[in-house]
């Protein structure tokens, strides 16, 4: 299955978003935006990802 994660587009074998991020290298904190609308954290481990589903994973910036 395809699907892109910050642009970049990944051949995946597990649908399990959490599975996709750990794959990918995400380090809390961050957000997950699916196809444009957030996923909230309470809901990452029983979301499964669909075929062209656009990823966005993104982390706050600190500075001033």
């Amino acid at each position: 299955m395809n699907i892109t994660i910050n642009g970049e587009l990944l051949t995946i074998k597990s649908a399990a978003l959490v599975e996709i991020l750990q794959n990918f290298g995400a380090q809390p904190p961050y957000a997950v935006a699916i196809n444009g609308e957030f996923i909230p954290q309470s809901q990452h481990g029983n979301y499964v990802l669909n075929e062209g589903d656009s990823v966005e994973l993104l982390s706050p910036i600190q500075g001033g």
